[in-house]
């Protein structure tokens, strides 16, 4: 697939009014995406679970503009049920992005109305979440201009259009493990949008836990964008770009024969490289609390003593995702009650799960 796949030919159907609901869920990458190129293409494949309970849901009312098409693009944007227009610019600019594919989005009048399942300061990304489902909304109605389409090209676009608003947004469109970015071992991945990983996966990965601790809480240090822009011309984004495809080739076997130690020493190992990256930047940040290398070492303790198979991933923050199997966790939950949770900005964590990909809520047409 290219670009002008996802162009339109023409609609065949017409609607004036209506209102359609998505639900899309956050996720967590166990091979990190760091540095992209022009046009939100990453600049190294990146694989992911996708979660279950942090989500956002958002509802999309559109009327059709009558008599001349507006000159821009007309909504409205409330999250929690409150206007926000500290949004707008960011929207704006995905309406930019993605006019080409949808050239109908300054026919209407756009009410968009937002929330999450989790704190908005939580510390959690809800750019993935909220990106992945606006564009399902979109999609939704461009099915209903073009009955014909397919309904995996609607997952397949709205998995290419989220990747234009956050990147590793297209990832959040299914489940429950998601490659995004060109792999040669990996028939069908794209730079464009996230596939489904088409190969074997043991049953001990079918119902992994996702445990977040909220470390901290406050507004993220430093901006993805900023985040990603400091791989180019860093001394060691080759060989990074290069260790992302040796990791996604090693999960392979990984993942079909169920080896939970070669399983945490590639995703724990992706996690602190991602921060050395930013360590070793040119400027250079340090993203860790020291709560977060507390928990980190209490992890490494407590594993080493019971023998279980919790580890650790990071997003570009302080909190730390706590990863283990299902059948490990009354052990894990209990440990993290008796000896985490101290560490926690206010003691709070959220437990969340693997999930399998966003849902349609509901659609009304006028």
């Amino acid at each position: 697939m290219t670009e002008n796949d996802f162009v339109p030919k023409g609609y065949t159907s017409q609607s004036e009014r209506g209102k359609v609901t998505w639900k899309a869920p956050s996720n967590i990458a166990l091979v990190k995406y760091w540095g992209k190129k022009e046009n939100q293409i990453p600049a190294n494949p990146s694989l992911s679970f996708t979660l279950d309970a942090c989500s956002t849901t958002t509802t999309l009312s559109y009327i059709k503009h009558k008599g001349s098409e507006e000159a821009g693009f007309s909504f409205e944007l409330f999250f929690e049920g409150e206007p926000k227009d500290g949004f707008r610019p960011k929207i704006e600019l995905f309406f930019k992005r993605t006019e080409y594919y949808l050239p109908f989005l300054k026919d209407y009048h756009f009410k968009i109305e937002t929330s999450n399942s989790f704190p908005h300061s939580s510390g959690i990304a809800s750019s993935a979440s909220g990106m992945a489902a606006l564009s399902l909304c979109l999609m939704d109605l461009e099915k209903q201009l073009d009955p014909e389409m397919d309904t995996n090209f609607m997952y397949q676009k709205a998995s290419f259009l989220a990747r234009l608003g956050s990147g590793s947004a297209c990832r959040s469109i299914e489940g429950d493990l998601i490659q995004w970015g060109t792999h040669s071992e990996v028939q069908g991945s794209s730079d464009l949008y996230g596939i489904p990983y088409p190969f074997e996966v043991h049953e001990v990965f079918k119902n992994y836990h996702d445990t977040i601790l909220l470390v901290d809480k406050g507004k993220k240090q430093v901006s993805s964008t900023v985040g990603h822009n400091l791989m180019q011309g860093h001394p060691y984004a080759v060989q990074r770009f290069e260790q992302a495809h040796q990791n996604i080739s090693k999960l392979k076997p990984i993942f079909a024969d169920g080896s939970l130690e070669e399983f945490i020493n590639i995703v724990e190992s992706e996690a602190l490289t991602l921060h050395a990256m930013m360590m070793t930047s040119e400027p250079y940040f340090v993203l860790m609390k020291p709560n977060t290398l507390e928990i980190i070492n209490k992890i490494w303790e407590f594993r080493k003593k019971s023998k279980s198979h919790l580890c650790f991933t990071l997003d570009a923050g302080a909190n730390v995702h706590v990863l283990y199997p299902e059948f490990e966790k009354e052990i894990v939950h209990q440990f993290i009650k008796n000896e985490l949770i101290v560490f926690c900005e206010k003691e709070q964590y959220i437990c969340d799960r693997i999930g399998f990909g966003a849902k349609k809520l509901k659609t009304t047409n006028g």
